[in-house]
């Protein structure tokens, strides 16, 4: 029988990236004859949660669209370049927690993140090893929803959790079909969440409270 499964948001759950994302980004809006805005920690953290399509046309608004899309691929190209060599911020005890669920539960990681963002975290932070399985907006364009959806038949998984931060990885986590677990800590609030924690190393003793 396959174990229960815990499956993660990454960007203000997991860790905070927003100050590399932004330096990464304005090294590219440096170079643009078109668009000239330099990003801030605060527009990132407002923005983290969203499709990479919803990103770009809310962030790249004085361009055309087709163009908006164009420089969301440049800036996200080389954010995963730029985490890969900078990481980001790890929330506290991120990687013993992880240790310890990783001996009871299936860890996967669903996010609404370009291609290569999930495994330049893995890879800066060298955390791979926990985690078993991973979906990204970026791949197939579906909706994070439907990405967990689509892991949880590929893994054969009957039981599962979500942890997130923001309404939507709630409503996602709903539509799926599973409960979701509201990381308080994070960029955002919600409001039907199944279950709290106020910081990461909490979630072993909710996991054995819910089991």
């Amino acid at each position: 029988m396959e174990k229960t499964a815990i499956l993660f948001d990454l960007d203000g759950t997991l860790w905070d990236s927003s100050e590399a994302v932004v330096s990464s980004w304005n090294e590219v809006i440096a170079t643009l004859p078109d668009f000239h805005r330099q990003g801030t920690v605060e527009d990132m953290m407002g923005l983290m949660g969203k499709t990479m399509d919803q990103i770009a046309y809310e962030y790249f608004d004085t361009v055309p669209k087709e163009r908006a899309l164009e420089l969301m691929k440049l800036c996200t190209d080389h954010e995963n370049d730029y985490i890969r060599q900078h990481g980001g911020k790890l929330m506290p005890k991120l990687e013993e927690t992880l240790k310890e669920l990783s001996e009871k539960y299936f860890l996967a990681i669903v996010s609404n993140c370009q291609k290569g963002y999930i495994e330049a975290f893995l890879e800066y932070h060298r955390l791979g090893g926990y985690f078993r399985d991973h979906s990204d907006y970026g791949t197939l364009k579906l909706s994070k929803g439907e990405n967990i959806r689509q892991l949880l038949v590929r893994d054969g998984l009957e039981r599962a959790f979500y942890v997130g931060d923001i309404q939507g990885d709630c409503d996602a986590a709903h539509y799926a079909g599973i409960p979701f677990i509201h990381a308080s800590y994070g960029f955002g609030k919600v409001k039907d969440a199944d279950y709290r924690i106020e910081a990461f190393e909490e979630l072993p003793a909710l996991m054995e409270k819910v089991k």
